[in-house]
């Protein structure tokens, strides 16, 4: 049983592994951005779309008034060494 469980996994695995290329193909063939997780602010929108001061668009002190806002990291060079 142990081994129809390995199998099946390994099998499952190939099967995600090949339809996660065909949708990276289609993407990259109509040019898609990246998924829109959120529909209000349009730097939580796109997140590779984004400007690094575009949470800051209203000024450089302003607190985030969008609910996204809190549920996503910073962008990379922000974090600082983790």
């Amino acid at each position: 049983m142990a081994l129809l469980g390995g199998l099946w996994g390994e099998f499952q695995q190939h099967r995600h592994q090949a339809i996660r290329e065909r949708n990276r193909q289609l993407a990259r063939s109509l040019s898609l951005t990246d998924l829109a997780l959120f529909t209000e602010a349009r730097y939580t929108r796109h997140l590779s779309q984004a400007d690094n001061h575009a949470a800051f668009q209203d000024h450089p002190l302003a607190l985030e008034h969008f609910p996204s806002g809190s549920l996503i990291f910073p962008p990379r060079p922000f974090r600082g060494r983790q």
